[in-house]
């Protein structure tokens, strides 16, 4: 059982707890480790010695222990049996086993049985505590640490938050700023982690006035700082891939997917993966499906999809998907930048689509080229706002990401691409657009025809808080299709929501802290790619 007392905080502001803990030690030659024994006892662990495995069954039977120490050469009953039969009493005990045998075949079966460590006769002392320290004191240590490194970088961050960046220099910040949320996430020191997302928010503003000062010179290729953005990533990422003469090329778009959801997944894809390259591309405006994603498979910008390839850009204010064409779009784009090859296009919207993908994977091999869009992601973040059980599964953006994770993990998209590995494919992953748990409503009013999303809206004569929101009076300016002479689009900056006066408390408390996409702000704009290659 374990008991905790606090000392003075080291480093300032943070509490330390010092731990006691019970340990068993089963080792047929105890006796000659009484020192070890005496040493930790020292150092205010309470330790019960065995000399069999037997004894040590026996006792994990009657008392509860914090960790074991497990010798793995005992007359009788074998250490591997041993921690079996410990396993079954106390699963979630940690065992270290410890062995003068450096035999592959015992190695394996104590990793196989779940053990926490596993130590080479002759031990230290000093062995002895690092194991125990690392199994279960771990966690704190780790996020103390952390603290301690976020502590001396703040000051530094908030400078920096000051300075003038460029898109490169931006997408560097928001990179380490996922970086720190995710390290000080499985922390205990939530006074951090509140700091970190009030820095992130002051970064959000600053970004969201970059952006309004910049994005019109960036659709229109002007000034020396024009990042890579959607219209241009599949030119520049993907096409140069294409080669028939190597193995199959998968380009996998995960709707929706953020920077930081991309880092709890890579650990996964990296089994059966080595990322030969990634990095950021600036989604463009709006930073919606519709928008974003048509971009990409048409290497082009929405006015511009409007206007080459008549009737298929669906208005917002139109029935049918606004998606249907992406194939097409994909197939003049391979075609314009002289790729002119055989290619297939997928598009899963659920789990049987993706099953059956799966299982089918050996008749894409033949083709340069395969398209896999999954919508998943952008499925979730929806369903968060319309469905109470997701909104308590993802109340947070550390649920969030663990919802997603966990998915992943049990999904039709991880056999995919495990599938395409073991077929020696390579992949390149990206998405279209991130998303931003919104808090901050922003009262517009607009006539029957504006568009009903949170972070953007379109249409005529509409009325809204200017600093809110970055506004673009004239569509053309940004090549974005527009109903009429008149229509003007407004997109919400940082983490704001737009809300009719109409019943507008109802609607602040309904939509506030749910996931929305479309306007500007780091997890939006800001989205990951990656090359792939199978290992």
């Amino acid at each position: 059982m374990r008991t905790f007392s606090t000392e003075p905080a080291t480093p300032k502001g943070v509490t330390i707890p010092t731990m006691t803990a019970n340990i068993l030690w089963a080792d047929d030659e105890i006796d000659l480790l009484r020192p070890h024994v005496l040493f930790l006892q020292g150092k205010g662990y309470a330790v019960d010695t065995v000399n069999n495995g037997l004894d040590a069954v026996e006792m994990v039977q009657k008392k509860e222990y914090d960790i074991v120490f497990l010798d793995e050469n005992m007359p009788g009953l074998s250490g591997l049996e041993t921690l079996d039969r410990i396993k079954l009493v106390q699963p979630r005990v940690p065992v270290i086993m410890i062995t003068k045998s450096e035999e592959e075949s015992i190695m394996e079966g104590a990793i196989g049985g779940k053990i926490s460590d596993y130590l080479i006769k002759p031990v230290n002392p000093n062995q002895i505590l690092l194991s125990l320290k690392k199994n279960l004191e771990g966690r704190r240590l780790v996020s103390e640490k952390t603290t301690s490194d976020y502590q001396q970088q703040f000051r530094q961050l908030g400078m920096r938050l000051g300075d003038k960046h460029t898109t490169e220099e931006w997408k560097q910040l928001y990179a380490e700023l996922v970086r720190w949320e995710l390290e000080l996430s499985g922390g205990q020191d939530q006074g951090m982690t509140d700091i970190l997302r009030s820095q992130w928010a002051e970064a959000n503003e600053i970004f969201s006035r970059f952006v309004a000062d910049n994005y019109v010179d960036w659709v229109n290729g002007k000034g020396g700082d024009v990042p890579l953005q959607s219209h241009q990533i599949f030119k520049a990422k993907v096409a140069p891939l294409i080669d028939e003469k190597k193995s199959p090329l998968f380009m996998v778009l995960i709707d929706n997917l953020r920077l930081d959801q991309w880092r709890v997944l890579e650990p996964i894809i990296s089994e059966f993966y080595r990322v030969e390259e990634e990095g950021l591309f600036y989604s463009i405006l709006p930073t919606a499906t519709q928008y974003a994603r048509n971009a990409i498979f048409a290497g082009m910008m929405p006015s511009e999809i409007e206007k080459r390839f008549p009737g298929k850009w669906i208005s917002e204010d139109e029935e049918g998907s606004k998606n249907a064409n992406e194939e097409e779009f994909v197939g003049a784009q391979i075609k314009r930048l002289g790729k002119d090859v055989k290619y297939s296009y997928h598009k899963i919207l659920n789990q049987n689509a993706g099953r059956k993908l799966a299982e089918s994977l050996d008749n894409l091999m033949g083709n340069p080229l395969n398209v896999i869009v999954y919508n998943f992601v952008d499925m979730l973040s929806h369903a968060r706002t319309e469905m109470e059980v997701i909104r308590e599964l993802a109340e947070d953006d550390a649920a969030y990401r663990s919802l997603t994770k966990s998915w992943f993990q049990h999904s039709p998209l991880f056999d995919i691409l495990k599938g395409i590995a073991e077929r020696g494919g390579r992949v390149v992953i990206t998405t279209d657009h991130g998303t931003i748990r919104v808090n901050e409503p922003s009262k517009v009013v607009g006539d029957r025809n504006t568009n009903t999303n949170l972070r953007y809206k379109h249409g005529r004569n509409l009325t809204y808080e200017q600093r809110d929101a970055l506004v673009v009076k004239d569509p053309a300016q940004v090549f974005l299709p527009r109903a009429n002479v008149s229509t003007v689009y407004i997109f919400a900056k940082s983490d704001r929501f737009f809300v009719y006066p109409n019943n507008y408390n109802h609607f602040v408390t309904y939509y506030r802290h749910t996931f929305q996409h479309g306007g500007i702000s780091l997890e939006e704009m800001l989205v990951p790619w990656a090359v792939l290659k199978p290992r």
